[in-house]
């Protein structure tokens, strides 16, 4: 358990990143962002196969909490700025 939370831990900024590429390119509507970080954290931890020697099932593990970490890594980067602004 310990392994896959490092790996989403180290997973979860490049799915941010990932997610803010897709959210510029395409529009995409704000109902259907939580569920697409999930998706490309899937994708994102089947390819990160050669970074690890995880079984694919661990893999696809980390890239789902990575995915979802990721939309609420970005949730709150947005309501600190929020709340920066109103002060």
């Amino acid at each position: 358990m310990e392994q896959v939370l490092m790996f989403s831990s180290l997973l979860a900024p490049l799915v941010t990143a990932l997610m803010e590429l897709l959210k510029r390119t395409f529009p995409i509507p704000k109902k259907y962002i939580p569920i697409s970080s999930f998706f490309v954290g899937l994708i994102v931890g089947i390819l990160a196969s050669p970074f690890t020697n995880m079984d694919v099932e661990l893999r696809l593990w980390s890239g789902g909490i990575a995915g979802l970490a990721a939309t609420g890594l970005y949730e709150i980067g947005k309501k600190s700025k929020k709340s920066k602004r109103t002060c």
